[in-house]
């Protein structure tokens, strides 16, 4: 390995001269009005924009300019963006602190994608557990026709559920299979909420979980299992695992034919694209799929072949940077203009969250900057009556995503016409603003608030494919420049730990533990 490939992997912000150019640029563009800098500047709407096909990105709304983006491109140069792209698409180790390569992109190759990891191909092995994937699929929906399956319920929680389930709801114009149910929470609300209106001898149980230890999962999967079992149910059809843990997935009762693995260069929340996604093949079918795939497999090829500058997942992670690192806007606030599309703010939360959300560098040394940003939000145009207050009048900013498509998504295209324009509305109320009337100052909107616009030709297996490798490929971005490993996710062990050692406490089966007084109190308070 190259030095020039080595570098990003030892990239550290408060040694870089391009970040001490962008903390100086940021004083005297903080008060920069993108409201005259659009009207004086007939370029800027050109040059802060990118065309793809079936997506338009206009981040001309943002307060940054020309100047700013020049700045952010030598910060990507001197942190070694485009080797870091070459090194995950190459194979290599970048998980570093789990030794693991990061391939998810080939869940979405085709046989003549190179992907190699360790120097091995990989194409063929994933096309071998794709087929046999599609093939259950196609199984489930003949089945489906004939009346023998009305359900599948996928048992699994963060990566094995968040993305699946908001995939499924975002495609429902495409449903052509079975009902598709989710439970991930260890609450057994959810469950018992999820199988109260379920026939167990025509619902099939999905249990997703690479090693099949995962608790929530394990205890979900028991009580769907003895459901079924207890309605009568042919567990070695209807009961399926997703899981690479194959003496726990068959001790579990489940059959081999009907296991399906992934390897371990798949992170849990960028497993969509395999046998995680399983649910999502179920419900739009095998060529919807494969259209799901093609459209994130487009995003790569963009990804891994654009410059820079042209590059719109590299162009969003600079802007992300600029905002929080620059700006000091350390929340972003996401708004799908859509409700098949209203639970992309939580998956996008957990994919940007859990992947950034981190204190230690790739260096081992601790950071001194801000990483990983707060990401929330809520369908348009609900939000709207929720916290667009604060987003207007609020005395902090928060920049804001739109996501808006041009083709409607319901059979009702003058509702579709009214969502369109307040989507439109409200990222023009936002850089607009308003003065009122001197004695009316409450009525005051200052303006000048940062949004993106996203906007898609329409809501499709293959635009939505799209949509999430372009986050993916923007987090990864965005890592490499915070120098953190945005793979790992280290932080979500203690709590777990933590919470299987108490389990036998709270049972009253052993006596209580030393804790500090405040869970001491809280142990005895629902101890049996």
């Amino acid at each position: 390995m190259s030095e020039s490939t080595t570098h990003w992997r030892s990239f550290r912000l408060d040694q870089s001269s391009a970040e001490t150019d962008l903390q100086r640029l940021g004083r005297s563009k903080a008060s920069l009005d993108v409201r005259e800098a659009l009207s004086q500047d007939d370029t800027r709407l050109e040059t802060l924009s990118w065309e793809l096909p079936g997506l338009y990105v206009d981040a001309s709304k943002q307060r940054w300019d020309g100047e700013v983006v020049e700045a952010l491109l030598k910060l990507a140069e001197e942190a070694g963006v485009k080797h870091a792209i070459a090194d995950q698409f190459g194979g290599d180790l970048i998980n570093h602190t789990e030794g693991r390569a990061v391939m998810h992109m080939a869940l979405r190759g085709q046989a003549s994608d190179a992907y190699k990891v360790d120097g091995q191909v990989v194409m063929p092995g994933v096309l071998k557990v794709r087929g046999r994937m599609l093939n259950f699929v196609d199984m489930v929906h003949d089945a489906h026709s004939q009346g023998r399956v009305t359900d599948v319920v996928n048992i699994g929680i963060g990566g094995s559920d968040l993305g699946p389930s908001m995939a499924c709801k975002a495609l429902r114009n495409f449903h052509t299979g079975p009902r598709t149910h989710f439970v991930s929470n260890v609450d057994g609300a959810h469950i018992e909420a999820v199988l109260a209106g379920l026939n167990p001898a025509t619902t099939y149980v999905v249990v997703v979980s690479k090693t099949f230890t995962t608790q929530e999962t394990m205890a979900n999967a028991a009580i769907a299992k003895a459901w079924l079992e207890a309605g009568g149910a042919t567990l070695s059809e209807q009961l399926v695992a997703v899981s690479t843990n194959l003496d726990a997935t068959q001790a579990f009762g489940v059959l081999p034919s009907q296991t399906f693995g992934f390897e371990n260069w798949v992170g849990g929340r960028y497993s969509m694209w395999g046998p995680v996604g399983m649910c999502i093949a179920v419900a739009v079918g095998r060529a919807n799929f494969e259209l799901f795939l093609e459209g994130a497999r487009d995003m790569d090829r963009h990804f891994q072949n654009k410059t820079l500058k042209n590059n719109v997942p590299v162009m969003l992670a600079l802007l992300g940077y600029w905002n929080q690192n620059v700006m000091g806007w350390r929340s972003h606030a996401v708004i799908p203009y859509a409700e098949d599309l209203s639970r992309l703010p939580a998956y996008l939360q957990q994919a940007d969250m859990e992947s950034n959300g981190k204190s230690v560098g790739r260096t081992g040394e601790r950071i001194s900057w801000n990483s990983g940003a707060v990401v929330w939000g809520e369908p348009g145009t609900n939000s709207q009556h929720a916290f667009f207050q604060l987003l207007h009048q609020g005395t902090e900013i928060h920049p804001v995503d739109f996501v808006a498509f041009k083709a409607p998504t319901s059979g009702h295209e003058h509702m579709h016409e009214l969502l369109l324009s307040n989507a439109i509305a409200q990222s023009e109320a936002l850089l607009v603003g308003k003065t009122p009337a001197a004695d009316q100052p409450h009525r005051s909107f200052e303006g000048n608030r940062p949004s993106t616009f996203f906007l898609f030709d329409a809501l499709t297996p293959k635009e939505l494919g799209q949509l999430i490798a372009m986050h993916e490929h923007r987090i990864f971005v965005q890592g490499v420049l915070w120098g953190i490993a945005s793979f790992d996710q280290w932080g979500v062990e203690l709590g777990k730990a933590l919470a299987n050692a108490l389990i036998p406490e709270i049972r009253g089966v052993v006596a209580e533990g030393q804790h500090d007084p405040s869970t001491s109190k809280l142990v005895s308070l629902v101890r049996r």
